[in-house]
């Protein structure tokens, strides 16, 4: 998926939110992992130190009469009503026709983060009928001192992300808008999404790859080859091939230290945080990402036999050997604990 700055702004910018000094959309995730990376980058790290807009509180709780209904209005005149613009950094980048999770962040032109209420409008073009709102709550992704790593530690860092489910019924390309409820006026983002007819990427209701992941053992005691995380977590001490189908599982792919994204040192500090509350009930299984922790080597095979290009991915299979939730990208305690969830119904 690739959010195409020329295009959109041709299409929105040359009308209202060009009139309100809308600014470009940041570039998104694609099937390439390149693409992928430099969308969530500009989602987590380019931030300024404090929001532009910091809401965190009523954007988790947003409503429907808080924005605009479509009544048959095209993205174009939705995209009049904004008062001004942010940039749009999507953290999702796999679309395959049905209802998908798109997750991204909201920044100004200068990196300082947008927290508020949030919707999302989806269309074929500019020009056509939207669908929406799809409301698009934030998801905090900070968790309790003590759980978190020296990559997740500095001031600035992304607070929350958004989510919406969004309705994209065949491949193509579909154009989106999102507008967020400030006290000054609705602020406007527009960016698109590109949907693949299918995907290789286990999904939910599959059962995964029986892959063996590393433990102590398989790394000859070499605890710097299991994670980049600082300190270490402990999310290793099984191979994933040997509780498949007997208990639950939440297997992160993440690279804490090395994450091109800057996203995986917060993540997999949540999953070091959910694990102190679910780990009776859970497998929790961190993989990373390199070879041998080096870039340059490529990416492991167990990354490969789930088709992923991008990380971090997040799989939740439930005790049958099912998974039970997929997450993409960026994501917060909320859906984290949702898709553990989800796995012990």
């Amino acid at each position: 998926m690739r959010l195409r700055n020329a295009r959109i702004l041709a299409a929105l910018a040359a009308g209202a939110l060009a009139a309100a000094g809308c600014g470009s959309s940041s570039s998104s995730s694609s099937s390439s992992a390149t693409s992928t990376r430099t969308a969530a980058s500009a989602t987590s790290s380019t931030a300024a130190a404090h929001p532009a807009l910091d809401e965190l509180a009523a954007a988790e709780n947003p409503g429907a009469a808080q924005f605009p209904p479509a009544q048959g209005r095209t993205l174009k005149q939705l995209a009049a009503l904004a008062k001004s613009s942010a940039q749009l950094g999507a953290a999702t980048g796999t679309f395959t026709p049905g209802t998908r999770r798109l997750a991204f962040g909201l920044t100004t032109s200068s990196g300082a983060f947008i927290y508020a209420p949030t919707a999302i409008y989806i269309a074929r073009s500019p020009t056509a009928p939207v669908q929406g709102p799809f409301l698009a709550p934030a998801d905090p992704m900070g968790v309790a001192a003590q759980y978190r790593s020296k990559q997740n530690a500095g001031p600035g860092g992304i607070q929350a992300i958004y989510a919406a489910q969004i309705p994209v019924a065949h491949a193509g390309t579909y154009t989106i808008l999102s507008l967020t409820r400030s006290p000054s006026g609705l602020v406007g983002a527009p960016g698109e999404v590109a949907v693949a007819a299918s995907s290789l990427i286990p999904n939910v209701g599959q059962r995964p790859p029986d892959i063996a992941t590393d433990t102590a053992a398989t790394v000859h005691g070499d605890a710097a080859l299991l994670t980049t995380r600082l300190p270490p977590e402990r999310m290793q001490s099984v191979s994933f091939k040997n509780v498949l189908g007997q208990r639950p599982i939440a297997l992160l792919f993440s690279t804490p230290q090395l994450c091109i994204s800057r996203v995986c040192g917060p993540v997999t500090d949540i999953a070091v945080q959910l694990q102190h509350q679910f780990g009776q009930r859970v497998t929790f299984i961190h993989e990373e990402v390199y070879v041998n922790n080096q870039p340059s080597k490529g990416l492991r095979p167990q990354l490969k036999a789930f088709h992923l290009e991008t990380e971090p991915w997040l799989f939740i299979i439930n005790r049958r050997g099912v998974i039970a939730a997929r997450l993409e990208g960026a994501f917060g305690v909320n859906e984290f604990t949702q898709a553990l969830q989800a796995a012990l119904r």
